[in-house]
């Protein structure tokens, strides 16, 4: 019985055929976030194609049912496609879909938050005519192409509320860094201040960071600043309480 059930199985897998059913459109879409200046910003590319041509959008595309092996590998080899960057840190957010958010049909996206430190955009990149990093503010002032308006505010409200409680941000910054500029990283992120000797306290007490060096002083004058790298499995620790208040 079992065999024939196996082998039922297999012939209606065998002749089953995927456009006798009506599918939508399937893309990811990015929101990657870095630090320029201590700046939150968001890259941004300029579509070469229709629709929405010259309109600015979240780096995205059609996932390749042919290379890509799952979401994750689909949003990474996209944004690559489309910026020349590479993202260490790439996280699902949300699914979107409806029958208006792309003229061209029924869509379907999921959409990526990514983070880095800061890297220039590649000189040409095809189907697109630029891709900018714009200060988070002024990208969201955009008319973004299709629902990316959404996209991005859904986007920026995840890495604000898991920075609360996270060490997301050390994402945006090279390697080493001072606790100053982690500190600075959280702040911005965040739209908070935060108490120095607290701040240090909860990322030292986490065990999360080692040394690696130090830095010299501003002016030649004072002490140096210890300088740190993120230990391995970083991306797994979470504290207990809420390191501040997400905007």
């Amino acid at each position: 019985m079992a065999n024939s059930d196996s082998m039922d199985e297999q012939h209606y897998l065998t002749n089953y055929q995927a456009g006798d059913y009506s599918s939508p459109l399937v893309t990811v879409d990015v929101a990657i976030f870095t630090l320029i200046e201590g700046q939150l910003h968001v890259l941004l590319v300029q579509r070469g194609n229709h629709p929405a041509q010259g309109r600015w959008a979240l780096p995205g595309g059609f996932i390749d049912t042919d290379s890509d092996l799952d979401l994750s590998e689909a949003a990474g080899r996209k944004l690559h496609e489309k910026t020349g960057v590479n993202a260490p840190y790439l996280e699902q957010v949300c699914t979107a879909g409806d029958a208006r958010r792309d003229p061209r049909g029924w869509s379907v996206t999921v959409l990526y938050m990514a983070l880095m430190a800061h890297a220039p955009t590649a000189e040409f990149v095809e189907t697109v005519t630029d891709a900018r990093w714009w200060p988070l503010s002024s990208a969201q002032q955009q008319h973004l192409a299709f629902d990316h308006n959404h996209l991005l505010e859904a986007a920026r409200q995840r890495l604000s509320s898991k920075t609360a409680y996270t060490v997301l941000p050390i994402h945006t910054l090279d390697e080493p860094f001072t606790l100053t500029q982690l500190q600075q990283a959280f702040e911005e992120v965040l739209g908070a201040p935060l108490e120095k000797k607290s701040f240090r306290r909860r990322i030292l007490s986490a065990d999360i960071l080692e040394e690696s060096g130090e830095a010299p002083p501003p002016g030649g004058r004072g002490r140096p600043a210890a300088l740190f790298r993120p230990k391995a499995g970083l991306e797994d620790h979470a504290f207990v309480r809420v390191v501040g208040e997400g905007r």
